[in-house]
């Protein structure tokens, strides 16, 4: 596959370029800041680009936001974002909207090679990819004793339908309910399983999570 890497740090882009050579997939661009990022993605179309969070110019959160513009404006690149440590707000935020062709990783699961190779081939197919330490915090602070076997049957119709990537209204069309009961069942369905009202996070993906983890 053809891939764009991002990172601030010259030792791991030249160490994933390498790697990924070595493994038959190409780097057509290599950047350490964000807008050469937005650049490369919009010269080369990659089909995949691996981000790390923090990065130039402001050393901040400007690889996350640089990936949440390439999500919107190529939605066919997949982004494979990375990240030294758990940081939820983050996390949250990029899973806040369609999951198709995206991934969270630790930096550490590099490491694992045949992981991290396959991580990329689910995200180019279109997949999602989570850490599973990413999971179990964005979860921590949502868990109760089986929550998911509150749910009504078609309560939990409609979180599977929104696990599988459909929005409200394609969830509305393949139950053949109007658009404003699926949202009343989605609304039922972040209350009974008692997420978190913060504005840092999305009930809606923690919902999704919540199911996947289950």
């Amino acid at each position: 596959m053809r891939l764009i890497l991002a990172d601030d740090s010259v030792l791991l882009r030249e160490g994933l370029t390498r790697l990924l050579a070595e493994a038959g997939h190409e780097v057509v661009a290599a950047v350490g800041d964000a807008p050469a990022l937005l650049d490369a993605a919009e010269r080369h179309r990659p089909d995949v680009a691996v981000i790390d969070v923090r990065m130039p110019p402001g050393h901040k959160d400007d690889g996350l936001r640089a990936a949440l513009e390439i999500r919107e404006r190529l939605p066919d690149v997949g982004v494979l974002v990375l990240s030294q440590y758990v940081e939820q707000h983050y996390a949250a935020r990029l899973l806040a909207g369609a999951t198709e062709g995206l991934g969270y990783l630790l930096k550490d699961r590099v490491s694992e090679v045949a992981e991290f190779l396959g991580s990329l081939e689910r995200v180019r197919a279109g997949g999602t990819v989570l850490d599973p330490e990413v999971v179990r915090r964005l979860m921590a602070r949502a868990t109760r004793t089986d929550p998911l076997s509150t749910l009504s049957p078609r309560e939990t119709e409609v979180l599977r339908l929104l696990a599988q990537g459909f929005v409200n209204a394609a969830v509305a069309e393949r139950l053949h309910v109007s658009l404003s009961t699926v949202e009343k069942h989605v609304n039922a369905i972040t209350d009974k399983l008692d997420l978190p009202r913060d504005p840092g996070y999305s009930r809606r993906v923690l919902a999704i999570l919540r199911y996947l983890e289950g």
